[in-house]
């Protein structure tokens, strides 16, 4: 099948090698799209997988909002063909008022890794959980086994875009023709195309891109105000600083310094602690004075038990608008000084100058 492989790459050009940069850009700004799918080009892509395993083309094919949708939706399909026998025109219509209408190492090491750190890492993986822990949740609510079944059905497409990014590279930049490449395009076509598949015999479901992601400045899930990743059928997801939080916390209701510090999820309580504000949090904690400074650009370095963590230390400042607010800093840190420099990535206190916070 295909051609073989015309010359075996021992060493990638400095020509090559320059074109990092542009193309792990290039798959990270697909991954990471927030254009409206492109069903037809999907759906053909797909199909084309179908024959490629000597199937028939399935006989629903659904177009969801969202991944949530699409899991939920393929696995409701595959019941109603199996358990109540239903034709494919009363499984989209049941389906429809149920869920809703909407050289290998070093290119790995450069590109496919640079990919899938900026964007299935910080945006796929967290989409991923938030799927199976809701679907899961409908199940246990309405018996519906199928949809746990269905869960490893799914194929993640924009998301899941760093191996395309590899492979891509290999064969367009490096000139790669290997065997296998012309089935890839299957693969290819659905990441530039659409944000998540969920795959059977008898049903494919395809499902929208996000219409918004939103992430901090280390590329993590993040919004202080709304969602930070969200879908056109309204099915969305909220963090902070990459940890999944409820929604409320940053639409209107956020949790108070009691809830912060009893919180039952660490991660979400250190979430929510900086919603709060730890100098609100120390208050309750009762923290201590290690070290006070004259200069308030420096500040006061405090002590405080903080629930299932122990002794952490913090640094209170007040910053150039003369709001007050306080920042974690290392337990290491002895001074008020010392823990402001820290907070800067700086070493040396001699030539350590603090600058005005905003």
């Amino acid at each position: 099948m295909g051609n073989k492989l015309k010359k075996k790459i021992e060493k990638l050009t400095p020509e090559q090698i320059a074109k990092f940069g542009e193309w792990t850009k290039k798959w990270v700004d697909i991954g990471l799209s927030t254009e409206p799918a492109d069903f037809e080009r999907a759906t053909a892509a797909a199909l084309k997988a179908y024959e490629l395993c000597n199937l028939k083309k399935p006989m629903v094919i659904l177009r969801m909002g969202s991944p949530y949708a699409a899991t939920l939706a393929g696995a409701y399909a595959y019941m109603l063909l199996k358990e109540l026998k239903l034709n494919p025109a009363q499984v989209r219509a049941q389906v429809g008022d149920q869920v809703g209408d909407q050289v290998g190492d070093q290119v790995g090491d450069q590109v496919g890794a640079q990919v899938r750190a900026q964007v299935r890492a910080q945006v796929g993986d967290q989409v991923w959980d938030q799927v199976r822990a809701q679907v899961r949740a409908q199940v246990g609510a309405s018996g519906f086994a199928a949809a746990k079944e269905g869960l490893n059905n799914d194929g993640y497409c924009s998301l899941w875009c760093s191996f395309a990014a590899y492979i891509t590279f290999l064969r367009d930049v490096c000139g790669w023709d290997g065997s296998t490449l012309e089935n890839f395009i299957v693969n290819e076509e659905l990441v530039q195309s659409c944000g998540w598949t969920w795959w059977h015999q008898n049903v494919l479901a395809i499902s929208d891109r996000p219409s918004l992601i939103k992430r901090d400045a280390e590329g993590r899930l993040h919004c202080e105000n709304g969602p930070s990743i969200a879908y056109r059928d309204g099915w969305s997801l909220y963090h902070w600083h990459g940890v999944s939080i409820p929604a409320e916390w940053v639409t209107g209701k956020p949790p108070s310094a009691k809830e912060a510090l009893t919180w039952k999820n660490v991660e979400q309580r250190r979430a929510a602690a900086e919603i709060v504000g730890w100098s609100k949090i120390l208050k309750q904690l009762n923290a201590r004075v290690i070290d006070e400074d004259g200069d308030e650009e420096i500040g006061t370095l405090l002590e405080a038990d903080v629930p299932d963590s122990g002794k952490e230390r913090f640094l209170r400042v007040r910053c150039g608008t003369g709001r007050e607010f306080a920042i974690p800093v290392a337990r290491e840190c002895r001074t008020a000084l010392e823990a402001s420099a820290w907070t800067y990535g700086i070493d040396d206190l001699y030539t350590y100058k603090p600058e005005v916070r905003t």
